[in-house]
């Protein structure tokens, strides 16, 4: 369970004596706009060289994609992130994954998913799902999980920097800070609540 809160202000802490590793731990919000949205609309382009198999089958593997996506976000943060390993060495590995941004929850370059950790998830579904769909199903199906993604950091960075005015918004920022600051242990979708409440994480209290 993470509850120490190090820092509510937007501050860093180094990671690594190395700058070359440190690097690698500091990411700006636009850098996963600026990767994946090309490769967003390269998978768009080729659904579309489908349109003959029906624009409902489409738009069924888009739908669909986006909705693995939250399912895929909530496991990983249930289960990956929030890990917690008896080993020195595995302790600091998952520190350097995600507990780091429950202590210094502000540090508005560890908000959004690093290219180190988001490239090799992006190859590994990429290909493995590739290989288990058909081509006209697969293309719009990464679409829409590219999208869930892309949704999922924008949303994580703007829960803790933005207002969010918009009532949607603001019911999903109380729910992440929820998280961070009262119940860790549960409340793990950051861009849907419902899996926490499908799947037995909902918060205690109101």
């Amino acid at each position: 369970m993470m509850t120490r809160v190090v820092s509510s202000k937007d501050e860093t802490i180094r990671l690594f004596n190395s700058n070359f590793l440190e690097f690698f731990t500091r990411v700006h919000w636009s850098v996963p706009l600026i990767l994946y949205v090309p490769l967003v609309l390269f998978c768009l382009w080729q659904a579309w060289h489908f349109s003959s198999v029906g624009w409902l089958t489409l738009t069924g593997g888009f739908i669909a994609g986006l909705l693995f996506w939250s399912l895929l976000e909530y496991i990983l943060h249930r289960f990956l992130f929030h890990f917690s390993p008896k080993r020195p060495f595995l302790k600091r590995v998952f520190y350097l994954i995600h507990e780091v941004h429950h202590e210094y929850p502000q540090d508005s370059l560890r908000l959004v998913m690093p290219p180190v950790e988001s490239i090799p998830l992006a190859i590994l579904t990429y290909f493995g799902l590739q290989a288990l769909l058909p081509a006209y199903f697969f293309f719009p199906f990464y679409a829409g999980l590219g999208i869930g993604y892309l949704c999922y950091d924008m949303i994580h960075f703007s829960v803790h920097h933005l207002p969010m005015k918009n009532p949607l918004a603001q019911r999903l920022k109380r729910h992440h800070l929820k998280h961070h600051f009262q119940e860790p242990d549960r409340g793990y979708g950051v861009s849907s609540p419902c899996w926490d409440h499908l799947l037995g994480t909902p918060f205690k209290s109101p």
